[in-house]
């Protein structure tokens, strides 16, 4: 299946005609955000295919005239999949209302490196999980020690908190260093300052599209059935904060000061074609943890490090997210089996995506080993946490039918931390 737009058919572009991602974008010139998707270097205005009647979701009201998707997701998976149909006539087909149409071509279509990214979605709730395996026995090695790395509850379920929706914030956001308390090795009370353990997480973040009703559990099966689609996220970590912080309750101002996502949602609909399995169980799951077939996706992941100053990056993890320990669809059960009421625009992350090899590890905190074991970049310098100035870059795709399904990039820079007031 190949598109008109001729960018849309590049070998390797992240976005063909497959992809179909859906973002918020606006122009130079422009105050007013608006709803997108992307094919190849080109993105077309949802707002205005939808105006001339080339796209209807068939709701009781136009779902793209906003400056977010959370009307399009709150349409529910029949909409979704609609949309996604007429788009794909509308780029591949013999529809020629837009093909043939320079007035139209004008008047919807933009080069996409000339677009500003905004948030793609109102984020309504955001809840982060501890969902992998690997990264999990390498951090509870580090405190407790391999005998004791899982603690008992985590091969039975999904660990999560509720994190910070208010500091979620699109990719190309600086990431500022946040103050608080810490606890030097060997001191006996707390000091205040910048954070110096500042890290990233490699995760891959699931967008909930329709709710729950409040008192209702879900099945693995409607919970995947909710989830719209799918971003990169980097959960930013103050390490420091939280080792002194996070008993008895876990991580707070350790995790509230940003979460990054990639300006583009992927709708879960192009990852179909690359459904994996969850890895082999070592203890048998409840039963409505229990999944009716594959719910992972084969999505290859890296990690890109370019300190302050550099004039390049060094990639320093390599992962896949099939090696996720709990699915999005579990996580978003488990949430729900309480009871819980999720909402059109909730974001779980899946906690950090980990493999058994070092260059598969999804944090500094792993790569240098708590600190001990400093990581050599590319350009000669060494890092064990993340400094002013530097960029980390998580970029994500996968290999389906139409070739690439990309995500396109989740940047941040780290910015100093502010000046601390009089108190």
């Amino acid at each position: 299946m190949t598109s008109w737009i001729d960018s849309a058919n590049a070998p390797g572009t992240p976005f063909p005609v497959h992809n179909l991602p859906y973002g918020v974008c606006s122009s130079a010139v422009e105050v007013k955000p608006w709803c997108a998707v992307a094919l190849g270097d080109t993105v077309a205005n949802l707002g205005v295919l939808e105006g001339w009647g080339l796209i209807n979701a068939e709701a009781d009201h136009p779902v793209f005239t906003g400056s977010s998707l959370n009307a399009f997701m709150a349409a529910g998976p029949a909409a979704w999949r609609r949309v996604r149909a007429q788009l794909t006539d509308l780029f591949t087909g013999d529809d020629p209302r837009l093909r043939d149409d320079t007035r139209r071509h004008n008047g919807s279509l933009l080069t996409r490196a000339a677009m500003r990214t905004h948030m793609p979605f109102e984020v309504a709730e955001y809840t982060d999980f501890y969902a992998g395996r690997h990264h999990a026995c390498n951090v509870g090695s580090m405190v407790r020690g391999p005998e004791n790395a899982l603690p008992p509850n985590w091969l039975h379920i999904p660990i999560g908190y509720n994190g910070r929706a208010s500091t979620v914030v699109v990719s190309g956001t600086p990431v500022v260093r946040p103050l608080g308390q810490t606890r030097p090795p060997g001191a006996e009370a707390p000091v205040f300052g910048p954070s110096r353990r500042l890290d990233f997480e490699l995760e891959l973040g699931a967008v909930v599209g329709v709710p729950n009703r409040l008192g209702r559990p879900l099945t693995v099966a409607e919970a995947d059935a909710m989830i719209f689609g799918y971003v990169l996220l980097n959960d930013w970590s103050a390490r420091d904060l939280q080792a002194w912080e996070y008993q008895p309750l876990g991580p707070f101002q350790a995790k509230a000061f940003a979460t990054s996502i990639s300006p583009w949602v992927v709708p879960a609909a192009a990852l179909e074609p690359v459904r994996v399995s969850t890895p082999p169980r070592e203890v048998p799951l409840l039963p409505y943890l229990r999944e009716p077939g594959p719910m992972l996706y084969d999505i290859q992941l890296e990690v890109d490090l370019q300190p302050a100053g550099g004039d390049r990056a060094t990639t320093i993890c390599r992962t896949n997210y099939r090696e996720i320990y709990y699915s999005a669809a579990q996580q978003l059960a488990h949430h729900a089996v309480c009871g819980c009421a999720m909402r059109t625009g909730d974001l779980l992350g899946s906690g950090t995506i980990s493999g058994p090899e070092w260059h598969q590890r999804g944090s500094l905190l792993e790569l240098a080993w708590g600190g001990t074991q400093p990581l050599t970049l590319e350009t000669g310098e060494t890092r064990s946490f993340l400094e002013d100035g530097d960029i980390v870059t998580l970029t994500g795709w996968a290999h389906g039918d139409g070739g690439r399904i990309g995500f396109g990039p989740c940047t941040g820079q780290i910015a100093p931390a502010p000046a601390e007031p009089a108190w």
